[in-house]
């Protein structure tokens, strides 16, 4: 640790901090808990749309908006949300992040009109972008290198755990309490956080952290991420050829472009492009991009598949998913130690190619498919996604300057958003082009009474998600024989979009092959604000080399 003058703050490596302030695992719990409430909200929030729709008297548009509301505020937000934390701390914006969350959270529960609920979603979803980057950035510059895939591990695992816990708890909150519940819930968690943060979290910024603001940078990133995710989004109900689709899609590639060049010539740029010199880090992103297609866009088809194939409820098919999730929070403390042993490649190939695997498997499911069998291949999914989460998570944070850690953790969110959304609406049109072609054929050979143009569109629409619309308009032996058709084109249209993203998560497989540790900074870590330094009596400031 090198001496500084009485007018230069100190550089320190990590180590005991006195007091509870800035402990690393102190650090790790803190953040978990807050990242814990938006973990939860993603899953638990879907149970709530139905009783949300009925009490409400909602359109399926305007319950759609409660969810895409707050997935394009949370894409669009995340690098710019990640640059704050690393021009105005991380603390500071993880607190922000998580009482705002809270603050929301309980206007939604208190909202009468489908209006104020996507308002507050979409707020909720720019104070959720602002706790994940931040999160990771604080674990980044608190932890040493040896022990940040652990952290990541254990926090990826805290993650999964919220995840697979939400279906479950939001059935039994909306069956037993109501689905304001589902909200409310957030307010003790987030003010659980807001304490532990408030105690614990130690303000920490790197030596050469950004001192201005790109505003034309955020604005056209954030146009180009709205353009392309609100695309993504509503292809599947446009369509692709659509002029709409089109002008998105050519929108937002603009944008980009537009972006770069802005981005060359700026003096402090939001997202620095030499950051992608770093072949490490660009196979990263790619990597989450490739892994979340795969992954969010296959499973999208799974809670059809246990819901309307065999008929199961909400709470029933969080149960049955549990072997995916158990797996994937097991695992990841497993993953963080093994790449902290081995390195983060070979952990990555062998979770992508475990994944691509179990994907294939899961295309071979059948209507009358046993839970064992399908369970197998959810634990196979999820012990080859454990390392992945946490694999390229570390691959591109750590190949990235501490004084960008923050943008690194926004990078890192929105590869998944954007893989997630083109996985989705990709394998969504390859699912309903396979329904489209083999029901009418099936419908015919199982000689049913022959259907109008409306009728038939109607039941090859209900088909797409599984569904068996009025069976009792067929008499007797018909309506089973119908909702046999329904089951069975719906298997195969899931089973083409499983052989797909089995395809892509092969591919994201070799390109593991080019991800590897970043080299550790000659100095990391801990910076504390000047309201803090003067406080404690001893500022600090990180020293951080950029990792290439």
């Amino acid at each position: 640790m090198s001496t500084a003058m009485h007018d230069e703050p100190s550089r320190v490596t990590p180590g005991p901090v006195p007091g509870l302030r800035g402990r690393p695992w102190l650090t790790l719990l803190a953040v978990a808990v807050g990242v814990m409430m938006v973990a939860l909200d993603s899953t638990i929030v879907a149970i709530a749309n139905p009783a949300i729709q009925q009490d409400l008297h909602a359109s399926l548009a305007d319950v759609q908006w409660i969810t895409n509301g707050y997935l394009l505020a949370l894409a669009v937000s995340l690098i710019t949300a990640g640059k704050l934390g690393d021009r105005f701390g991380h603390r500071q914006t993880f607190l922000t992040g998580v009482a705002g969350f809270a603050v929301t959270s309980a206007a939604i529960g208190l909202s009468d009109s489908v209006a104020a609920i996507v308002v507050f979603r979409v707020l909720q979803g720019l104070f959720g972008a602002l706790m994940q980057p931040s999160a990771l950035g604080l674990l980044r510059v608190t932890f040493p290198p040896g022990k940040l895939n652990m952290a990541i591990g254990i926090w990826s695992g805290v993650v999964g755990a919220s995840t697979a816990a939400g279906p479950i708890i939001g059935g039994l909150l909306v069956q037993h309490v109501s689905w304001e519940a589902v909200f409310f819930i957030n307010v003790p968690v987030g003010l659980a956080a807001l304490a532990c943060g408030v105690i614990i979290l130690k303000d920490a910024r790197a030596e050469h952290a950004p001192r201005s603001f790109d505003v034309p940078g955020v604005v056209l990133l954030s146009g180009a991420m709205f353009c392309l995710v609100w695309g993504l989004i509503k292809a599947p109900a446009w369509g692709w050829g659509d002029p709409w689709t089109l002008g998105f899609l050519a929108a937002a590639v603009l944008a980009f472009v537009v972006f770069a060049l802005r981005e060359n010539r700026a003096s402090e740029p939001l997202v620095p492009l030499a950051m992608f010199r770093s072949v490490p880090l660009s196979a990263g992103t790619v990597l989450m991009v490739l892994m979340a297609f795969s992954f969010i866009g296959g499973l999208f088809f799974v809670t059809f598949y246990l819901q309307n194939v065999h008929g199961m409820s909400p709470v029933e098919s969080g149960v049955h998913l549990l072997p995916l999730t158990g797996m994937m929070i097991v695992g990841a403390p497993v993953s963080g130690a093994v790449i902290s042993r081995f390195g983060p490649r070979p952990p990555l190939v062998v979770g992508m190619l475990l994944t691509s695997a179990s994907l294939w498997g899961m295309s071979t499911l059948k209507a009358d498919s046993g839970m064992g069998i399908t369970s197998l291949w959810f634990v196979l999914l999820g012990l080859g996604l454990a390392p992945v989460m946490v694999g390229t998570t570390d691959v591109i944070v750590s190949n990235a300057p501490a004084e960008l850690a923050g943008v690194a953790g926004g990078l890192q969110q929105s590869a998944m958003q954007v893989g997630g959304s083109l996985g989705t609406a990709v394998l969504g049109v390859l699912m309903a082009s396979r329904v489209s072609d083999v029901f009418p054929g099936q419908w015919a050979q199982a000689k049913l009474p022959r259907l109008g143009s409306k009728e038939s569109a109607t039941w090859e629409d209900a088909a797409k998600v599984g569904v068996v619309p009025s069976p009792k308009a067929l008499p007797g032996q018909n309506a089973e024989t119908a909702a046999n058709v329904v089951h069975s084109s719906f298997i195969s249209g899931m089973g083409l979009a499983f052989t797909v993203a089995a395809v892509v998560a092969l591919v994201a497989a070799a390109v593991a092959v080019l991800t590897k540790k970043g080299e550790p900074a000659e100095a990391p870590l801990l910076a504390t604000s000047s309201a803090e330094s003067a406080q404690e009596g001893e500022p600090h400031r990180t020293s951080a080399a950029p990792n290439t």
